[in-house]
Formats: structure tokens, C-alpha cells, sequence
């Protein structure tokens, strides 16, 4: 009897009659059974990307992936149905704007969002899909995740990359991981795009945390752990954090392993992208609740929430090891910015209104008004017996080279429109404060050596003053 390919058969006799074989039998430890299923998806990926006027796949298949993800025990099968799940995620975007790209229509037109109500989501949050995915995802283990079991999830990769060594399934979860983020971006920003809080509201990203299954203000904790361990790793050397398994296992199983070893790099750093993206846009939708509350839109379903900066700052401030990691992963000017002034006008002392003259250190909660405070000597010494030498070094440093990002975005928009002079004058002025800064830090504890860090954000200022002099 004649033995068709894989790929044929799957066309014969549909996708969706075999698929319940993929989604049930977990078994692939042998490569027959994988290759079974890369043939799966294979053919789901021709038939919905594949083709011009391609549909995306049905729940059900979206759900036979997804199960491949959390459950699949070969490397091949884990990267392949990642690849395919967040392929499939860009093809076909669970929310957009409309008239984005249309050229005709006016600049000043709102924007209408379009969201596929029907569409797929590995993450069930919805109270009328709770009792579902309690009776099936969580036995399965491949099911879509409730937001208890995404708090599993960072609390397992909390776990994990502080372990001696990294075994496999750690790599899938910082995979699947990797997937539910882009999943929550593709939905929120869309949204946040819109300015309109009703539209922020039903976001994936704000039902998630408002749920009451997860406790919020432990899974932020747990989100800032996992960025800073993830940076400190990249920063090791990983060849001794992840080991081949010796076991009686196939030799497939082994290159599956060794491959992983390989691999490992590249999962982490995407995993720590990943895990800023998700704070940021955590720190986003704050962002717009707080200017949604302040104009009235909001009502008592937006149940109040502890601002994720607010529990960042406490863990910086209960950990000051933390502070250079956290620090150098957030890349982005506005909010590294945004840490670093609350983080130090929190231990600015407020001076009384009778000495705020006397003392050159007003309200002024900027980052110029803090270098401000660094004129005086007695509000320096107590900066740095509150928070440490080194500290104030990184936040000055950090904060510094943000605020110049920042106006130096600002001053090529106003290179177009003719405010080139003023906004010089403003770069000099921050070079200069921010030089006075380190001065009366180092005049104060004449034995704080000068970080690298240090040195090197004030020969930029000094470089910078010399050029416009």
C-alpha cells in the first residue's frame, strides 16, 4: 500500500482531523513522532501565511500549537511552534489601527481601532472562561494560561535563573514567556495609540494585573527580579549555567540538549527585551490611567493600583545591588529618567520654607532641580549617607545621559523650527550643573573614587561645554 508524505496526508485529510492527534498525544521523544508534527505545522503554516489571501487558523489549531509550546519535550518542536505562533501573531494582528498607512485621509482624523473580537488568546481572562481553563489548561499543562498561571510562570523563571544550572523546560518557559509579551503588545499598543481610556481599559495588559487570581504588587516584584538576574547572567559566563543532561536518553534527545546549550544566549537577551517591553508597558497604561482619572473617565471598575515605578523604587531602594542592572536595561530615556528623579527626590531633603532660599534646593522635582540640591554641601552629605556613594553616582550618571538623550531629541525638532540657540543654552546649563554636582560629591567624601560610568558621562558634559563655547 502506498505511503503518502507527511504533507500529503495532512492535505488529504484536512488539518483539522489530525490535529486533535497533535494536541493529546504529548509524546516526541522519538523523531518519527516530531516529525509528525513539524509536518503539522508545516502545512499550518502554507495554508495561513503562506497563501495571498491566507485565513488565519482556527482556535482549535491555534490551541494544537500553543500545546506543541508548553508541553513539547524536543528543541526542534519548541522553536518551530514559537516561531509559528508569533509568525502568525504579526500576520495576523489581534488589534489596529485603521487609515494608518492611508495617504488620503486627513493627518487630523482620529484613528479608528479594529480589534478581531474572535481572535485567539493564550491567556484566558475572562471570568466566564475561568472555570474552563481550571478544569483543562492547567491539568493539560498545554491549555491557555489564567492570570494565576502566568504569575506561576515569572515565579517558575524567577526560580529557574537563579538555579546553578539551567535545565531545558527553563528554556521553554523564557519562550513562552517571550510569546504572551507579544501577544499583550500586539494588543495594547494599538490601544494605548488611541489616547482613550475605555479603549485602554479592555486591554489584555490592564485585565491581566486588575485580575483578582494574581496578587499584583508580588508578580511586579517578581517581573524586576527576573530583568535583574537576566542582566546579570548576560553579564557571566554561561557555558558552566546550563549543562547536557546525562541520562539513558535517545541521541536525538541529547542533540536537543546540546542545542540548547548553544542557544541559551540568544533566549536570554530576547527574554530580557522582552521583560523591558512588559514593564514599560506597564508603566505606559499607568501613565494614561492616572491621566484618565485626573479627567474624570475613570469609574470604580478601575480599581486602584500601586504605580509599577512606585514598586520599582522599593525594590531598588530594599536592594541597592539591583540599581547599575535595572539602570542599564532600561534603555529608554523617558522612563530611565522618570526612575531616576523619583529615586533621588525621594532622599532630597525638603528644606523648610523659611532655608529653601538660603539653601539653593527648591520643589523642584526635575532632574535639574536635584542637581540643584548637590550645591549645597549639607544636603549632599545626607544624600549620601542615605543611599551610598555609589548609588548617587549611578542615578546622576544614568539620569544625566537620559535627560541628554532627551534634549538632544529636543533641540533636532527645534534645529526645524529655528530654536537652535535656546536650546543649547539649556545643554550647557546641564552639562555645567551636572559637573557642579560631581565636584560637591567628591568635596564632600574626598575618598568616593569616581565610577567608570562617572568619568565617563562627565568627559561627555565636559566635551559637550567645550563645543559650545
Amino acid at each position: 500500500m502506498e505511503n503518502p508524505s507527511c504533507n500529503e496526508r495532512w492535505k488529504r485529510a484536512g488539518i483539522e482531523d489530525n490535529m486533535l492527534l497533535t494536541m493529546f498525544d504529548a509524546s516526541d521523544t522519538n523523531q518519527d513522532a516530531v516529525d509528525e508534527r513539524i509536518a503539522f505545522l508545516d502545512a499550518v503554516r502554507a495554508s495561513s501565511i503562506g497563501l495571498e489571501r491566507g485565513k488565519p487558523p482556527t482556535s482549535k489549531i491555534f490551541g494544537a500549537i500553543f500545546h506543541m509550546l508548553r508541553t513539547g519535550k524536543s528543541l526542534q518542536l519548541i522553536v518551530a511552534s514559537y516561531k509559528l505562533l508569533v509568525d502568525l501573531e504579526k500576520h495576523f494582528p489581534r488589534a489596529y489601527l485603521s487609515g494608518v498607512d492611508d495617504s488620503l485621509s486627513s493627518s487630523n482624523s482620529p484613528r479608528k481601532l479594529v480589534v478581531a473580537e474572535e481572535a485567539w488568546s493564550p491567556l484566558i481572562l475572562y471570568l466566564d472562561n475561568a472555570t474552563a481553563v481550571s478544569e483543562t489548561g492547567d491539568k493539560q499543562s498545554g491549555g491557555p494560561l489564567d492570570p494565576s498561571s502566568f504569575h506561576v510562570l515569572i515565579g517558575e523563571l524567577v526560580e529557574s535563573l537563579t538555579e546553578s544550572e539551567i535545565q531545558a523546560a527553563s528554556v521553554k518557559n523564557l519562550l513562552l514567556f517571550q510569546y504572551l509579551v507579544i501577544v499583550l503588545e500586539g494588543d495594547f499598543i494599538p490601544r494605548n495609540a488611541t489616547m482613550n481610556w475605555s479603549l485602554q481599559r479592555e486591554s489584555l495588559l490592564n485585565v491581566l494585573l486588575g485580575s483578582r487570581k494574581t496578587n499584583y504588587k508580588s508578580l511586579m516584584k517578581d517581573c524586576v527580579e527576573v530583568i535583574c538576574v537576566l542582566c546579570q547572567l548576560l553579564q557571566n559566563d554561561l557555558s558552566k549555567k546550563f549543562e547536557v543532561e546525562k541520562s539513558s536518553e535517545s541521541q536525538s534527545s541529547k542533540n536537543c540538549h546540546a542545542g540548547l546549550s548553544l542557544a541559551l544566549l540568544e533566549v536570554l537577551k530576547n527574554a530580557r527585551v522582552s521583560m523591558k517591553k512588559l514593564l514599560v508597558m506597564i508603566m505606559a497604561l499607568d501613565m494614561s490611567r492616572k491621566k484618565a482619572d485626573i479627567e474624570g473617565h475613570t469609574s470604580r471598575a478601575d480599581s486602584p493600583r500601586t504605580p509599577l515605578v512606585d514598586i520599582v523604587l522599593d525594590e531598588l531602594a530594599y536592594s541597592k545591588d539591583t540599581v547599575p542592572h535595572f539602570l542599564k536595561i532600561f534603555s529608554e530615556p523617558k522612563w530611565k529618567l522618570e526612575i531616576v528623579v523619583q529615586y533621588l527626590w525621594k532622599y532630597i531633603t525638603k528644606p523648610s520654607a523659611r532655608t529653601r532660599r538660603s539653601s539653593g534646593c527648591t520643589e523642584d522635582a526635575t532632574f535639574d532641580g536635584a542637581l540643584k540640591c548637590f550645591s549645597n554641601k549639607n544636603g549632599t552629605k545626607s544624600i549620601i549617607k542615605k543611599i551610598g556613594g555609589d548609588v548617587v553616582q549611578l542615578l546622576l550618571a544614568h539620569g544625566f545621559q537620559a535627560q541628554l538623550s532627551i534634549l538632544s531629541e529636543t533641540n533636532a525638532n527645534d534645529n526645524i523650527g529655528g530654536g537652535r540657540e535656546e536650546g543649547g543654552s539649556a545643554l550647557v546649563d546641564l552639562c555645567q550643573a551636572f559637573i557642579s554636582a560631581f565636584d560637591s560629591l567628591k568635596s564632600t567624601d574626598r575618598d568616593m573614587e569616581i565610577l567608570s560610568i562617572g568619568k565617563e558621562a562627565l568627559f561627555t558634559a565636559a566635551t559637550a561645554i567645550s563645543m559650545k563655547s
